[in-house]
């Protein structure tokens, strides 16, 4: 993605494309500075995946106010090529019609915009035109190991984050390169696969597995107690070294 970019002699006519980080599902940990945008900004809008759930409108329910515009938009969360594409596409363009009519846009993204977040591809799009700014939110394992109790990272510790969807030799790797925290993420339907997988490195004692984190449906799972039931998407698995 490119650096923020303001057009000189436009700026002050287009509207300002705002990326929101809300953390992981608990809106006590939406930020301040997130909180005085979503009270103050013109529009609001956030994805909407296949499911017709919008996870991030969620979050900030209790929060909007009541004459913000809100701005819907379908994102098919797990589709690749094309199809995501066309749909980056499309709600650029949208978010782009309230940009030039002066209008300041919030986009809400779980975690954090610029960590796996829906708000790159856009900003991406829209940074060409249109001044772009990302507001930092807390990641999901950062608040899985709050939940847990457990430090990710002391003195000269390794803290490695692993998309579960990564190739499995690839993870097998990372699991065998030595003592480190290792937070997977985007488990999902990967959950036992990735429960086999540590388990076969000798460290099903020292993870847990930590679904819908700060919601009321929150579930800790150690992951030698993990059956063969598919983990939630918005899971996060935390494998600690053993001497941690």
């Amino acid at each position: 993605m490119n650096a923020v970019r303001v057009c000189e002699g436009e700026a002050l006519m287009k509207g300002t494309f705002h990326g929101l980080g809300l953390g992981p599902g608990d809106p006590e940990l939406v930020t301040l500075k997130s909180w005085r945008l979503i009270s103050s900004v013109e529009v609001i809008a956030w994805p909407v995946g296949p499911s017709g759930r919008a996870r991030a409108r969620e979050v900030v329910d209790p929060l909007l106010p009541d004459d913000v515009i809100t701005l819907p938009l379908s994102i098919p969360f797990g589709e690749k090529g094309a199809a995501l594409e066309a749909a980056y596409d499309a709600a650029a363009r949208r978010i782009a019609d309230h940009l030039d009519e002066g209008r300041d846009v919030a986009w809400l993204c779980l975690g954090d915009p610029l960590f796996h977040g829906t708000y790159v591809p856009l900003a991406a799009r829209l940074a060409e035109s249109y001044p772009v700014r990302a507001v930092p939110g807390v990641i999901a394992p950062v608040a899985a190991a709050a939940v847990l109790g457990r430090p990710l990272a002391m003195g000269s510790g390794i803290f490695k984050v692993l998309p579960a969807t990564t190739d499995a030799e690839r993870l097998k790797a990372e699991l065998a390169t030595g003592p480190a925290t290792i937070a997977f993420i985007k488990t999902g339907r990967h959950g036992p696969a990735l429960r086999t997988m540590i388990d076969e490195a000798g460290l099903a004692d020292h993870a847990w597995a930590v679904a819908d984190i700060g919601r009321p449906e929150q579930r800790v799972l150690p992951m030698a107690q993990l059956d063969e039931s598919d983990l939630p998407y918005f899971s996060t698995i935390l494998v600690f070294p053993p001497q941690a």
